[in-house]
């Protein structure tokens, strides 16, 4: 019945606009600036041709990838979102849940609603943490202790927010750090009551990590939420000190620039993450599916691929082209809006079908085969 109702991620988007109070919609949907690096991921996709196949007969593509030394049935995971819990009541354990039963990665934000404490009976496993550098040595390494403790195995460094970004469409929808519900948005709530009656029982979420380092607040400027109070923008040797710090898998989420990535590789990270934060920091950005190629040039080391990623046919395009994972963010949290907990496996459901569907368009009968599937002008 969901695939009748919801065949694509857009259907779930559409569903979800409706079921979530606007605050919250602006929040999750939004870019910054005039969101022209948000529509630019989205043409730039759309650009990558593969070329179709016929007479190949029959056969069951296999969708299964290895990516840092863990074996895959699918080739793409749960992208860190802030606030996950805002989006959806819950949503932090809803998308551990179901990355531990589909085994693919869930990566928690440094400022999820959830700790990793929070989270870590659910993630089977399958735990990634994504952090917001802390400007001070002891709060980092007690964050990562707790990490390691709560069963993160790999860690993700951001580090593409190196000042806030304005955000001007989630600041006109009224969200407030930390949340709170003011008779407009109360208002906006009152016609969502599968989200509210969800919120009445978890409670307004707050970054929950970051709150629990409040007392450092004294130390810090005081113009900005828990969050920024506590991060800071790193540079070169901050990568080197973390990398020393945490002994399992990193990486470096937030690379564009070719010429970063030999340097990366030279500090030690395990992966690079192509991302320009799903266009939500810098409205002059590239796409990464653009910037993608000449990254894969500059490297050896396994790359992530995410920003307006909306389809398995999405997914080939950034495999065709280099990556070797591709990760979702907002897809997962369209799918919670749309129909709550079932929503998160729906998603997964509808990438499986779709990369099935269009590999065997295209006669690719496993992930290896899509580069030679790009249709280029030479191929005419």
């Amino acid at each position: 019945m969901s695939h009748n109702t919801y065949p694509a991620i857009s259907d779930l988007k559409s569903a979800a606009r409706k079921r979530i109070p606007h605050f919250v919609w602006e929040y999750l949907d939004s870019g910054t600036g005039e969101e022209a690096t948000l529509d630019r991921n989205r043409r730039k996709l759309d650009e990558v041709l593969l070329q179709p196949s016929i007479l190949h007969g029959e056969f069951t593509p296999d969708l299964a990838t290895s990516f840092l030394g863990r074996d895959y049935q699918l080739p793409f995971g749960i992208a860190p979102v802030g606030m996950s819990g805002l989006i959806w009541p819950g949503a932090e354990q809803i998308l551990a849940q179901t990355a531990a039963r589909e085994h693919i990665p869930y990566t928690l934000s440094t400022v999820a609603t959830q700790t990793p404490e929070d989270v870590a009976e659910h993630h089977g496993g399958q735990g990634w943490f994504q952090i917001y550098p802390p400007r001070d040595p002891d709060i980092r390494a007690d964050i990562l202790g707790r990490a390691k403790a709560a069963g993160f195995h790999t860690l993700v460094l951001t580090v593409d927010v190196p000042v806030a970004s304005r955000r001007e469409r989630q600041t006109r929808g009224g969200l407030q750090q930390p949340p709170r519900l003011t008779p407009r948005l109360a208002l906006q709530a009152a016609r969502c009551p599968a989200w509210l009656m969800g919120i009445g029982k978890t409670g307004m979420p707050r970054m929950k990590l970051m709150d629990s380092y409040a007392n450092q607040k004294e130390r810090l400027p005081s113009n900005a939420h828990i969050g920024y109070l506590l991060r800071t923008s790193p540079d070169w040797s901050y990568l080197t000190k973390l990398r020393d710090e945490w002994d399992g898998h990193l990486i470096v989420k937030g690379v564009l620039d070719a010429k970063d990535a030999p340097a990366i590789e030279k500090a030690g990270a395990d992966a690079l993450w192509i991302s320009n934060h799903a266009g939500r920091q810098f409205d002059a950005s590239p796409a990464t599916i653009e910037a993608l190629p000449a990254i894969r040039a500059a490297t050896t080391l396994p790359l992530i691929l995410d920003s307006g990623v909306s389809g398995g046919l999405d997914i080939l395009r950034a495999f065709a082209l280099g990556a070797n994972f591709v990760m979702l963010g907002r897809a997962f949290h369209y799918g919670l809006g749309a129909m709550g907990t079932p929503g998160a496996a729906h998603v997964v459901d509808i990438l499986r079908q779709d990369l099935t569907a269009n590999m065997g368009q295209i006669g690719a009968k496993s992930l290896s085969d899509l580069p030679q599937k790009l249709f280029t002008p030479s191929n005419r």
